[in-house]
């Protein structure tokens, strides 16, 4: 793919799809390209490209299918449940993209290095107003974001220029570029200094003007004027010699920490530039690059304070013997290089003295390695144009209690910059053999820069890359994984890293982050996280310890979740023992049956809202908070959150033979994997589930596991295992004489009799149905009975008995609407539709398929739904309503994405050829 947006907008995909000018395609492709991450949420894309119309979602969709149509679905792939919209740039697929590329490597260069790297990257530019052929006022805001950051590679140039002394170039290009923007108090800076042989009174009269015309001269530009004018200035205090540097030796650069970076630099300037101090705190687990960034963050802003660079590393998690630094120890180096060079003693008085010696002076303080805020704060300067960065793998909550701070948490790489930074030697060649065993390195080293660099030293110096195939599944075994990534001979290893930061956590601290990692993970809620406390004892400060953990940066929040960084919880698991072996055992066994215990009773009480009528023997819940559903939405986005914990808990069922869980919780998520359409799962769930029911469970629930078992084969249209499924739980339901094991028999000769229709069996499956029925009727289960006369008047209708099919269903419908059952409703409704319609009674069907999906779209059964808008639109474009079919195949677009994106192309051509 080829993008552009410093211009008119286009772009053309790799399959030779383009879009251009002033379309929504152009827009949303724009969009995403300015956005961070090229990824957008849905409700951002109508915020922007339709901005007011609170209706927008179908034209989001539509715009998003154009888009993917035209640029292909490499480029803007399916986004499933996420709600957004990404779009997937090839490297140097976009102007913009390969600007900020090249600006970013021009930083660290000399100068004249600086100049010619800028010059490529404004080659991409040649003018033109970015943006432009976009109307939408909220590219407003991004236009002129865009703007102002080519006119600050434009002066960064004229600065490498003036500093390099390209006299000529320069007074060329600043008369250029003061005729297009002499606004820009730099650009009129640079034209002053490359024109300094002016005549004075011409000089002063360009002076005077510009002021008039763009207010008092910031401090900079009044520092050229000075300059030019022969005036010594200082505006941010005195230079009194020597200036300090103490800033380290330059250090790699930081890859993909270009906007953290530029947004830090924004801050601190805009602080500087209003009298005030700038505090900013960089945060992050072990080995995320907090002190490569702090480095280049204070190169970056060395110029802007001419009284020099403070640095002290404060040892806050070193390896080893290496105690923190004391802020006695820190103030006194700080003082020796200040003058008046006082000899104070005490630590209040050092503070004090260090905060006078700063109060005129404009200085940039590094603190690397905090430990926490006491170490920091003696150190701080009060008042003035001073500013401070400092790193911490501790957000320093009390620092950011008692000071206006600038914080910033760092993460994990994204996925193409951490491939960056472990291919940084590797040829192009070499890159694309091996991109399958580079990306799982990328995913198994959880995309932590300092495993990324332990990686790549290992691969530049020991092992050639034949055997990266070997080191994937080195990697790959938990156990080995810190060993692969120890690297003590070049001080690499993150082991030694994580130990660091575990060993200065509490006592509860330790056991928490210990019980996360034999949490199956991936993530868990905050009451998931409380109950774990419960496992050992009700007195645990659980709150407490999870918070001492988010802080230090051990355990990730995202939202209402919490996880552990994948080399956390393999560090946590092996090193991490907060109790003797005995003690440990218990705990774990504790632990273990504490996490799935509370997944078994809120998916449950899911469950319950979603499938009324199914009873499973898990008894009262035990020492564990439970949710409380009022709906089927509610039931569904909670288990949407938990659906990834839950599956890695059934596992761990399996994984230690823990029947109760094995069979109770597959069953209990069965219904929510149906109604999103996650049929494999479920299948390798209750596999094992009926396992574990042959040998824990009463014959008629071992029968229920098998019914699910055919209903998961039914809805994947394997009849004949279904069929097989529903004999065995027929002949279960038979060995149990009691009321419950009738009401299973009704129910296994009911799903036996739609499954042998399915078969064509029309015979069997009349038979099976009536017994159903009379079973039902025998149990008082209204919900049953309405189901299988529903199911009867379906078998009619296949018969062509329309009269006869429509007194079932009509039978059906009174018998459902005396219960609360919407799904079975909605069922009824749905047969019904179908039998008036055989009738020629459009109007009716029509309004019946429209309340049947109605119920299913408010029951989040994505199946249902989209089979029935699928008729429904058939119905409506033989009506002549197309506009009404457009909007029932467009949502039955984005259910089939939802998904999973079977189907889509045929829908979407289905609705393109309405259009």
């Amino acid at each position: 793919m080829e993008g552009h947006v410093l211009g008119p907008v286009r772009a053309e995909g790799d399959g030779g799809g383009r879009v251009s000018g002033g379309s929504k395609a152009a827009a949303l492709f724009a969009l995403l390209v300015t956005s961070p991450n090229c990824r957008c949420s849905r409700k951002e894309i109508a915020e922007v490209l339709w901005e007011g119309d609170e209706n927008a979602g179908g034209r989001v969709d539509r715009a998003i299918a154009d888009l993917r149509k035209r640029l292909g679905r490499e480029a803007v792939p399916h986004s499933g449940k996420s709600g957004y919209c990404t779009l997937r740039v090839s490297e140097g697929g976009v102007d913009l993209l390969r600007f900020r590329d090249r600006v970013a490597r021009a930083e660290g260069l000399s100068d004249p290095e600086r100049f010619e790297q800028l010059g490529v990257a404004l080659e991409e530019w040649d003018g033109d107003e970015p943006l432009s052929g976009l109307s939408e006022s909220g590219f407003h805001l991004r236009r002129e974001e865009v703007r102002v950051e080519l006119m600050a590679a434009v002066c960064a140039r004229l600065d490498a220029a003036w500093k390099s002394r390209k006299e000529k170039w320069l007074r060329e290009e600043t008369e250029k570029w003061f005729e297009r923007a002499p606004e820009l108090s730099q650009v009129f800076g640079f034209y002053l200094r490359s024109y300094s042989d002016l005549p004075e009174h011409r000089r002063e009269r360009l002076i005077e003007e510009w002021t008039k015309r763009n207010g008092k001269p910031d401090a900079d530009l009044q520092s050229i004027i000075d300059e030019v004018r022969g005036v010594a200035h200082r505006p941010r205090g005195t230079l009194l010699p020597p200036v300090p540097n103490q800033l380290p030796g330059s250090r790699r650069r930081p890859i993909g920490q270009d906007e953290l970076i530029r947004g830090l630099v924004e801050s601190v300037c805009e602080e500087q530039e209003a009298g005030n101090l700038a505090l900013a705190l960089i945060s992050g687990m072990a080995g995320v690059g907090k002190s490569t960034v702090a480095h280049h963050l204070a190169r970056r802003l060395q110029e802007r304070f001419p009284d020099g660079v403070l640095y002290a590393g404060l040892n806050g998690f070193a390896d080893g013997d290496v105690r923190p630094s004391e802020p006695d120890e820190v103030l006194d180096r700080f003082l020796a290089t200040l003058p008046p060079y006082t000899t104070v003693t005490g630590p209040e008085s050092k503070s004090s003295a260090l905060r006078s010696a700063l109060a005129h002076r404009s200085v940039l303080i590094v603190l690397d390695d905090a430990l926490n805020a006491q170490q920091v704060l003696p150190l701080l300067p009060g008042d003035g144009t001073c500013a401070v960065i400092i790193t911490s793998r501790n957000d320093l909550l009390r620092l950011q209690s008692e000071r206006k701070v600038l914080f910033r948490k760092m993460e994990p790489l994204q996925e193409a910059d951490a491939l960056e930074v472990l291919q940084e030697k590797v040829s192009a060649k070499d890159r694309a053999n091996h991109a399958r065993a580079f990306n799982e390195l990328v995913r198994l080293c959880g995309r932590l820069p300092l495993a990324l660099v332990v990686m790549a030293r290992l691969l530049e110096g020991t092992r050639p890359l034949r055997t990266l195939p070997a080191l994937v599944r080195e990697m790959e075994e938990e156990r080995a994984r810190l060993d692969t990534l120890h690297l003590p001979e070049h001080e690499l290893s993150v082991r030694a890293a994580l130990n660091c930061s575990v060993r200065v956590l509490g006592e509860e601290a330790r056991l928490l982050l210990w019980q996360l990692a034999v949490h199956p993970g991936p993530s868990a809620s905050w009451e998931a996280v409380m109950d774990l406390g419960r496992a050992v004892g009700e007195g645990a400060r659980t709150d407490r310890a999870l918070m001492e953990l988010v802080a230090a940066n051990l355990v990730e929040r995202h939202g209402d979740r919490y996880r552990l960084h994948d080399l956390v919880r393999a560090f946590a698991r092996r090193y991490v023992q907060p109790g003797s072996d005995e003690e440990m055992a218990d705990i774990e066994r504790s632990t273990v049956r504490q996490v799935l215990e509370h997944q078994l009773h809120n998916v449950r009480a899911c469950d319950r809202v979603l499938a009324h009528e199914r009873a499973l023997p898990i008894g009262e819940p035990d020492r564990v908070t439970v949710t409380d559903p009022a709906e089927p939405g509610e039931a569904m986005a909670y288990l949407d959150e938990e659906y990834a914990a839950v599956q890695q808990g059934i596992r761990l069922a399996i994984g230690q033979g823990i029947e109760r869980y094995q069979w109770l919780l597959s069953m209990a998520l069965v219904t929510y994997q149906w109604r999103r359409r996650l049929l494999d799962d479920a299948m390798k769930n209750l596999v094992y589930a009926a396992e574990a029911a042959e040998s824990a469970a009463a014959p008629a629930d071992c029968a229920m596991v098998y019914r699910m078992l055919a209903g998961t084969q039914w809805r994947l249209g394997k009849y004949d295992s279904a069929v097989g499924y529903l004999h065995r739980a027929v002949r279960l339901s038979k060995e149990d004489p009691s009321e419950e094991g009738r009401r299973s028999l009704a129910r296994s000769l009911h799903r036996l009799g739609i499954t042998l229709r399915k078969q064509d069996d029309r015979t069997g499956a009349e038979e099976a149905l009536c017994q159903a029925l009379e079973l039902y009727r025998e149990v008082s289960d209204l919900v049953g009975e309405a189901a299988a006369l529903n199911a009867l008047g379906a078998l009619h209708h296949d018969r062509g008995a329309h009269d006869q099919a429509l007194r079932r269903c009509a039978d059906a419908l009174r018998v459902v609407e005396r219960t609360a059952e919407r799904s079975g409703l909605a069922d009824v409704l749905f047969t019904l539709a179908k039998v008036h319609l055989s009738r020629a009674e459009r109007d009716e069907a029509v309004s019946l398929y429209r309340q049947a999906c109605d119920i299913y779209r408010e029951q989040e059964n994505w199946p249902n739904e989209d089979k029935t808008r699928l008729l429904f639109a058939e119905i409506l474009v033989s009506a002549g309503e197309t506009d009404t079919a457009v909007r029932e195949l467009e949502r039955v677009i984005v259910l089939r994405e939802l998904m999973g994106g079977e189907g889509v192309r045929e829908v979407r051509e289905r609705l393109e050829g309405l259009r």
